[in-house]
């Protein structure tokens, strides 16, 4: 599976590899802690794939690697989250939108690809509610770094955590949505080629599927 990785997730795990070594030569711990966290967390998406052996488009382990390195090491080792207002803001957006096609994607093949196995809102809602649970425990995660290793992570504390979540929300009601436009036929984002791909790559799993 990692030969088939995107180029971009390559790129990034050789950018890790070299700051790790770096930092350790440098005795910065920190610095190469969070590097080998960020690899072993983008590890996570492409285990559990395999793991349930689903085929996932290249771009979306693309995308996972990507917001994990945005994430803790842009964020935390380059103080990305201070120097721009917006990176916060920014990836939990676009993270929450993808994550709302994964949940809807999910129950969809839950019920095998059958667009009338339950009503369209009912499964939309459903990719809604996992979008939000993962960002829910991504602040929980945030909390015990900055517990445990006294990073801050969370900025500002309850704000932080609050407007995380609300643009978690945004970003998961458009993903979610989208979803729902796939379903009705009614696709304004195109985002519903995202799930259409997905679908293509896996059809032992959405046999009951039909237009």
């Amino acid at each position: 599976m990692f030969k088939d990785l995107a180029l971009t997730v390559k790129l990034i795990w050789a950018a890790l590899a070299v700051f790790a070594a770096t930092a350790l030569w440098n005795a910065r711990w920190e610095v190469a802690f969070v590097a080998v966290i960020t690899f072993w967390l983008s590890l996570v998406p492409i285990a559990l794939a395999r793991w349930v052996q689903i085929k996932v488009p290249r771009f979306f382990f693309a995308i996972s690697t990507a917001f994990v390195g945005a994430t803790l090491f842009l964020g935390e080792v380059f103080d990305f989250y201070n120097r721009f207002w917006w990176w916060d803001i920014l990836l939990h957006g676009g993270s929450a939108l993808v994550f709302g096609l994964m949940g809807f994607t999910l129950v969809f093949m839950m019920f095998q690809g059958n667009r009338f196995a339950a009503p369209h809102f009912a499964v939309a809602f459903f990719g809604f509610c996992f979008a939000m649970s993962i960002g829910a425990t991504w602040e929980i995660f945030e909390f015990a770094m900055d517990q445990t290793f006294g990073t801050n992570m969370q900025k500002s504390g309850l704000v932080d955590t609050m407007t995380d979540l609300i643009v978690d929300a945004l970003g998961a009601l458009i993903g979610a949505g989208s979803g729902y436009g796939y379903l009705k036929g009614r696709d304004y984002s195109r985002l519903g080629a995202v799930i259409e791909d997905f679908v293509a790559r896996n059809p032992r799993l959405f046999r009951k599927s039909r237009k």
